[in-house]
C-alpha cells in the first residue's frame, strides 16, 4: 500500500472526526457546558500544549509497560499454542484456565498484581500482559490448525519434520490469524497499563487521571485520555505497518489447492 493509497485511506475517518470535534465544540459553547463537566476540544488542545512535556513523560512511560507486556503475552501465546497444536489433549487442561482468567475482569485482578509484585512497574506489565494473553492464545491455536486438506500430507510424503512443518506451513497459515489478535490486543496493552497505574501508581497516564478526577481538573483529565487514545492508535498503527510488510500474499485459508493434470499426448487426445 502506498502513500496515496493510505491517504485515501484514512480520509474518511479524519473527516468524520472533524465533524465530530466542531459538533462538540460548538454544542459546549452553545449550550454554555460548564468546563468541568465536559471541556471543549479547544481547552484540551491548549491543555496538551501547555503540559505537554508532563504528559509526554507519563505517555512513555506507559507505553513501555504496555509494550512490555504486550511481548510477555504474545511470546507466552505463540509458546502455549504450539504447544497444545502438538500435544494431545493440552487444550482441554489449558483452554478453561485460560477462559477463566480471560473472564475475570482486570480490574479485579490488578490489587492482587500490586499485593504480589510491588509499586513498581512489574504490576502494570503483567496486567497489561493479561489483557493481551487470550486474543493471541485463540487465534494462534486457530490459524495453526487452519491447513488445507492435503497441504500437511504433501509435507509427510517430503518427510518434513515438525520443526519444518511448523516454520514453513503452520506459521505461514497462522499468520494472518496472528496479526489480526496483535492488532487488537496492541490497544488492549494501553488499557492494561492504565488499569495497573489506578490501582498504584505515582507516574503513567493513568495516574495523570485518577489524580485529575480527584481534584476535578477535567480538563487535564479529558488531555490525559487523549495521550492514552494516541497512545493505542500508534501501538495499533505499528503492529499494522508490519502485517503489512511481512505479509505480502493474500491467499485465504479457504483457498484449495488445485493440481493441473499434465497435457495429454497425441495419442491421448485422439484424432481430430
Amino acid at each position: 500500500m502506498n502513500a496515496k493509497t493510505q491517504i485515501k485511506s484514512s480520509l474518511p475517518a479524519v473527516i468524520l472526526g472533524a465533524i465530530l470535534i466542531a459538533i462538540w465544540q460548538t454544542s459546549c459553547v452553545v449550550f454554555s457546558i460548564p468546563q468541568f463537566l465536559l471541556p471543549t476540544p479547544l481547552s484540551i488542545a491548549q491543555e496538551i500544549a501547555a503540559n505537554h512535556r508532563d504528559l509526554l513523560l507519563n505517555t512513555w512511560i506507559t507505553c513501555q509497560e504496555a509494550a512490555l507486556g504486550f511481548l510477555i503475552a504474545n511470546i507466552l501465546a505463540l509458546a502455549l499454542a504450539v504447544c497444545m497444536v502438538y500435544i494431545k489433549n493440552l487444550d482441554k487442561a489449558v483452554m478453561p484456565i485460560a477462559i477463566a482468567m480471560k473472564t475475570t475482569p482486570i480490574v479485579a485482578m490488578a490489587p492482587l498484581l500490586l499485593l504480589w509484585f510491588g509499586t513498581g512497574m512489574l504490576p502494570k506489565i503483567m496486567a497489561a500482559a493479561l489483557i493481551c494473553f487470550f486474543p493471541v492464545l485463540v487465534n494462534s491455536i486457530k490459524g495453526f490448525n487452519a491447513l488445507l486438506e492435503n497441504e500437511e500430507d504433501l509435507f509427510r510424503i517430503y518427510s518434513a519434520s515438525k520443526t519444518q512443518l511448523l516454520l514453513k506451513l503452520r506459521f505461514f497459515r497462522a499468520a494472518p490469524f496472528i496479526f489480526s489478535a496483535l492488532r487488537i490486543s496492541s490497544s488492549l496493552a494501553i488499557v492494561g497499563a492504565i488499569i495497573g497505574e489506578f490501582v498504584g501508581a505515582n507516574h503513567g497516564i493513568g495516574y495523570v487521571i485518577l489524580v485529575s478526577s480527584y481534584h476535578l481538573e477535567t480538563v487535564r483529565m479529558f488531555a490525559a485520555l487523549v495521550m492514552a487514545a494516541l497512545a493505542g492508535v500508534v501501538f495499533y498503527g505499528i503492529v499494522s505497518f508490519f502485517d503489512a510488510k511481512i505479509i505480502t500474499w493474500s491467499q485465504s485459508p479457504s483457498d484449495e489447492i488445485r493440481l493441473e493434470s499434465p497435457p495429454k499426448t497425441l495419442a491421448e487426445r485422439g484424432p481430430r
